[in-house]
């Protein structure tokens, strides 16, 4: 009998605690910090001939902090790691690929009326610089070059000050890849485009400045 009186608790608080009423889940702090691990997927046209990554590669790591203006747009800074490796049938290789990126962020969620009160979607977008460094005895062939970052995350409040996230993004190089002669001293060498999906916290830095 105890068990179940326990458990109708249980669940009659958890009901309360889910009413649009009984916290702000439309907060939109003026700070954010974001972390976020995830997967890779490096586009083959980036390596030389006759090399190719794994079409999933972890880890990504990416860090940031995010600044609104207003609700619905701000700005944020951001760091990524990704690592990526040789897939089967290719020389082997491994490489390091590192961006920043300075994006546009825009919140169109309270035109989404279907979504419910503890969603959030983030619309980001802007352009950041690539180091790609193979590791090991391919050194030598470190890339640079300027990038366009495009993606999406959806996020879900677990309360006023945190929330955790997903992002899929698009990192596209603006670049093309040097010539080689011969193609495998270009081992290692990437001048692509990144494909990556995270999950993350995003966790407010300033309070509940925005928060309805």
């Amino acid at each position: 009998m105890k068990y179940h009186y326990r458990l109708y608790l249980f669940i009659l608080m958890a009901f309360f605690m889910t009413l649009p009423g009984y916290g702000q889940f439309k907060a939109t702090s003026k700070w954010k910090a974001l972390f976020a691990v995830g997967v890779n997927y490096p586009t083959t046209d980036g390596f030389v001939d006759g090399t190719y990554a794994k079409p999933i590669n972890f880890p990504t790591v990416n860090i940031g902090i995010q600044h609104m203006f207003k609700r619905t747009y701000g700005v944020k800074l951001d760091y990524g790691f990704n690592r990526f490796r040789n897939d089967d049938g290719s020389p082997e290789f491994k490489v390091n690929y590192s961006r920043i990126n300075v994006q546009f962020v825009l919140d169109p969620t309270e035109y989404f009326g279907f979504l419910p009160r503890r969603f959030r979607t983030i619309l980001h977008a802007g352009p950041g610089y690539s180091f790609t460094t193979p590791l090991g005895s391919l050194g030598d062939n470190k890339q640079s070059y300027l990038n366009i970052l495009g993606g999406l995350e959806v996020h879900y409040a677990i309360n006023e000050k945190v929330s955790i996230y997903t992002d899929v993004a698009y990192i596209y190089g603006l670049t093309s890849l040097d010539d080689y002669d011969p193609v495998l001293s270009g081992l290692g060498a990437f001048n692509g485009s990144v494909f990556n999906v995270t999950f993350g916290l995003a966790v407010s830095l300033s309070g509940c400045q925005y928060c309805d």
